[in-house]
């Protein structure tokens, strides 16, 4: 911290002081009960959609520009009872003083952020930290982003983002954790977990929102805000479990998919919002819509006009209305009309209320803001040390061609080797991915400096860019030559930009860019050793590597540890032990690829790939590169003696699996021992594999380690055509191994 940033927050926090109460303690569910409904009786109806309402007044931008009074003004007139983006603690003091002196009902506002994988110490994306399988540390991740969020008087997040992703081209793939629901599931409830802890009353927890309900993933052709059109079918059984997981866990709100369902769009869905989600699921929190997605009801074609859009989205039960003011304009003249009910609004304004009583605000409408906290907790060495844990076992290593990582650290101190950084990601800072908004960019630690810190001298270390991410540099492919010839082995920091992935960040083509592609090309005809580390935040197209380079090393966007992680990854410290949560495929033509497929009537197999009438392509390969679950280590890890205790079970029994895992490399190492289903036949086609349990074991060279599973009927279970989630009784496979595709498999019967 700066003499200017310490002395700021003492002003703040002389400023806030007087402001904070000592001996409030949570309310009851009777006494919340009764303050809401005695202020909902002093409430106008103006000041009831302005609870509804809510503003964005922030430097970032979330979507596009939406006219509206200045946010002063909204607050002092009790017209909004959110703030979007205010991530300026002494902005977020400013108002909050402001609504709770100036508005009539002196209202508290809650103030809502995107928080999705760290505040200001800033951990991997989604993506990358569910490569690592490691629940724990998932949630302890989300556990510090609130901490550190909430002292800047944070109090609403905008995650966790559940959506199973399957598609490489859509930009958000980076934002979830992949390509399977059972996975999907049990990480959306450590981050719920993670963000909510045990106490929502507690200073140092957020509201989660589960986003975006429902099936956004499922946008045609990776493109984001595009179609969605899928059977109620697919709908339970992929894109709905992890929001059933979220909401198990408690999660305070959902936020609405900008997609339709059935040709309405979910905004204004009733069937979706009430039916499904309120009335089947039991959600009773607050129902927030994505960034000017009522609007965009008119827009879609799905309403008369922009009155008729406000009144679906009422009657779908959406309580916040994000940055648009559709509430505002048009609910008092649909209630006038009979079209909707004050009885509607009244509930919305319950539950938006009832929150604000649970978290505290109502008693202690500044206790979030916390200046003294923000100096302590914001990039607090234990955050980066956790950063720095869960970027670790983010990477997945993809390829290790002879043995070539790790690099000798020895060598390389002692002077026997130099090694070559080439890339625009080897001195790059840019490796905190899309969706982070840290004060502390600048001290991103890069690869270059992570390779310093190990103490490796400049001569041992050379460096040069090569390429920028997207364009050519002049005379930079005849310097990084220059350079690597001068080396023993070149790490290739190759990928993609922040820019590249996230929201409204799809990609067409899913390969490295041209610019970068070319350098490649010119250092591997040095016929030097290569090893490739990837910045990303997608699966990408890697074919031609995976056949030039020696190894391949993904590493998504690390976040504020990344240089130290990736160092610690090539050099041996630290034996890689990431595995893949989406599938990378062979050719951008195969997107989008999941390992969850269904077999088809024609399947493609060793004794009929010759054949011209099975579903298979042309010109290339119905498998991925990589497949789910895939990822290497320093070490070999064997599978072998699968065994069941028995091979017939009746409803309400178990099978015990067991599977002997032995180190048969020469370091130790962590393995994700998976385990997957197959339902032989059932009254609807079923997935080739579903992973339905994992177990993470450390084993030293040579020893070996009996892993035990069960399984329940709960796990046979699936929702059939008449939409009933049930077990059929018949025939299963288990398979058990280190991915979906490596596997040692045994049979059972349900009867």
């Amino acid at each position: 911290m700066t003499n200017v940033q310490h002395t700021e927050t003492q002003e703040l926090a002389a400023l806030v002081a007087p402001y904070h109460k000592t001996g409030v303690t949570p309310r009851s569910e009777e006494h919340i009960t009764a303050a809401v409904e005695e202020l909902l009786g002093q409430m106008t109806l103006a000041e009831k959609i302005g609870q509804m309402s809510q503003c964005a007044d922030s430097e970032f931008a979330f979507g596009g520009d939406v006219e509206a009074d200045p946010t002063d003004i909204l607050v002092r007139e009790g017209r909004v009872g959110s703030i979007l983006g205010a991530f300026n603690s002494r902005r977020t003091f400013d108002l909050q003083k402001l609504s709770v002196e100036q508005s009539r009902l002196r209202i508290p506002l809650l103030f809502n952020a995107d928080v999705i994988h760290g505040y200001q110490t800033i951990f991997p994306i989604p993506l990358g930290w569910a490569s690592s399988w490691d629940l724990q540390q998932i949630k302890n991740a989300c556990v510090i982003a609130a901490r550190e969020a909430t002292a800047s008087g944070i109090t609403y997040n905008h995650a966790p983002m559940v959506d199973i992703t399957r598609d490489a081209r859509w930009g958000r793939v980076m934002e979830g954790a992949g390509e399977d629901p059972y996975l999907g599931s049990l990480i959306a409830k450590a981050q719920v977990e993670g963000f909510q802890g045990e106490d929502l009353f507690s200073e140092e927890t957020l509201i989660a929102c589960l986003k975006h309900f429902v099936a956004y993933g499922a946008s045609e052709s990776g493109r984001d805000y595009n179609t969605v059109d899928i059977s109620e079918w697919t709908l339970r059984n992929v894109y709905l479990p992890p929001f059933k997981a979220g909401l198990e866990a408690g999660s305070a709100s959902v936020m609405n998919a900008f997609n339709f369902y059935n040709g309405v769009p979910i905004a204004g869905n009733k069937f979706i919002l009430n039916d499904l989600l309120r009335k089947e699921l039991g959600f009773d929190g607050m129902l927030i819509s994505d960034y000017g997605a009522m609007d965009e009801i008119y827009i879609h074609g799905a309403a008369r006009d922009r009155k008729e859009a406000a009144r679906m989205s009422l009657d779908a039960t959406m309580d916040i209305e994000m940055v648009t003011q559709l509430y505002e304009q048009y609910l008092p003249d649909l209630i006038a009309e009979g079209k909707v009910d004050i009885a509607q609004v009244d509930a919305a304004v319950r539950r938006i209320l009832t929150y604000k009583y649970v978290i505290g605000i109502m008693d202690d409408p500044f206790r979030y803001i916390r200046p003294d906290k923000e100096a302590e907790y914001h990039f607090h060495p234990e955050h980066l040390q956790a950063s720095l844990e869960l970027a670790r076992k983010s990477i997945v290593l993809l390829k290790n061609e002879n043995r070539i990582l790790p690099l000798s650290k020895t060598s390389v101190l002692n002077g026997d080797s130099t090694i070559a950084l080439i890339g625009p990601f080897a001195d790059s800072k840019d490796l905190l991915g899309a969706w982070q908004f840290s004060r502390y960019g600048e001290q991103t630690v890069t690869l270059r400096e992570g390779f310093q810190a190990k103490g490796i001298s400049d001569d041992k270390l050379l460096y040069a860019q090569g390429s920028a991410v997207n364009e050519a540099i002049s005379g930079g492919i005849e310097q990084a030559l220059q350079t690597a010839r001068q080396a023993d082995v070149v790490v290739l920091a190759l990928g993609e930009d922040s820019e590249m992935s996230g929201e409204a960040a799809s990609r067409m083509d899913i390969t490295i860019p041209a610019p970068q592609q070319k350098l490649a090309e010119a250092i591997v005809k040095l016929g030097k050793p290569v090893i490739l580390v990837l910045t990303n935040g997608r699966p990408l197209v890697l074919d031609w590597y995976e056949q030039n380079v020696d190894a391949i090393v993904e590493t998504w966007f690390l976040g504020s540890q990344a240089g130290h992680a990736i160092a610690d990854v090539l050099l041996g410290d630290y034996n890689p032990s990431g595995k893949l949560t989406m599938s990378f495929p062979k050719h951008g033509g195969q997107t989008p690829i999941y390992y969850n497929r269904f077999n088809t009537g024609r399947p493609l197999n060793d004794q009929n790939k010759d054949e011209k009438y099975i579903s298979k392509y042309l010109d290339g390969p119905n498998d991925p590169l990589y497949p789910f679950g895939y990822g290497l280590s320093y070490t070999n890890f064997t599978y072998s003696a699968l065994k069941l205790d028995r091979d017939i079970i009746k409803r309400g029994e178990s099978i015990t699996v067991r599977a002997t895992v032995t180190n048969t490399g020469n370091a130790a190492g962590e393995e994700t021992v998976q385990m997957y289903i197959q339902d032989l036949y059932g009254s609807t086609v079923r997935p080739v594999k579903e992973l339905k349990g994992f177990r993470k074991i450390q084993l030293a060279p040579g020893q070996s380690t009996q892993v035990e599973f069960k399984i329940s009927e709960s796990d046979l279970q699936y929702c059939n055509a008449k939409l009933q989630w049930i077990a059929e009784e018949g025939e299963f496979k288990v398979f058990v191994g280190t991915n979906s595709n490596e596997v040692i498999e045994r049979t059972f019967e349900l009867i």
